[in-house]
């Protein structure tokens, strides 16, 4: 059976940090389309404040989930702040303790990120949101695995159905949120949410694969 440690959290955490406030023009170009045009902006502002809150610390991966929870939680403005807060709450909550996470232990705790976040929002598959990114690449991440893939190629697979989950709120209407009052108007421009979602679930799956020294328990 595959493990991957969870000991080099500051890592893990600060890849997190870099792939946002990298991008933090180009989400907010994308919800400047359709949306207020901050979404880049206040993700940036968010992980930045986790960013000081780690430095010279060393972290769990489940402590630097806690940590961005926290920073998005009280330093940024709007929806995003609790949507993003509680999946990051989630997840570290699920591996809370744990030195090192089986394959089986990675999918619960994406499931359990899923599940606090539903908690505050009824958005889905078909919304022009994040959920459009989040719930298929889950998905992927599970039937993978239950298909007997390795730690890898589930990973790899959690990132292709991020990707493509992302590039399919290109065609979407926005039901939710503020996009939902342009109607049509609000097709052929990807989701900012579902976009940042792809970066994080893309950036985690290879800061995984880069810091989690996966290795055969």
């Amino acid at each position: 059976m595959q493990v991957i440690s969870t000991e080099r959290g500051n890592e893990m955490t600060l890849d997190l940090v870099h792939i946002i406030v990298s991008n933090r023009e180009y989400l907010s170009e994308i919800d400047g389309a359709i949306g207020d045009g901050d979404h880049g902006i206040n993700m940036a502002k968010g992980f930045n404040l986790c960013a000081k809150a780690i430095e010279g610390r060393e972290l769990s991966l489940s402590e630097g989930f806690e940590e961005i929870s926290d920073a998005l939680m009280e330093g940024i403005g709007g929806s995003m702040g609790p949507l993003y807060g509680s999946f990051f709450t989630g997840m570290s909550d699920s591996i809370s303790g744990k030195n090192a996470l089986s394959q089986h232990d990675f999918l619960a705790m994406l499931q359990n990120g899923l599940s606090e976040l539903q908690d505050i929002s009824s958005a889905t598959v078909g919304d022009k949101c994040l959920m459009d990114t989040l719930i298929p690449a889950i998905n992927a991440f599970e039937s993978a695995t239950n298909a007997g893939k390795d730690f890898k190629q589930a990973l790899d697979a959690m990132q292709a159905a991020a990707i493509a989950g992302r590039d399919s709120t290109l065609d979407l209407v926005a039901k939710i949120g503020r996009a939902s009052r342009l109607g049509e108007r609000s097709r052929g421009v990807l989701d900012a949410g579902a976009t940042s979602c792809c970066l994080l679930l893309c950036q985690l799956a290879q800061s995984v694969e880069k810091h989690g020294a996966v290795a055969n328990a």
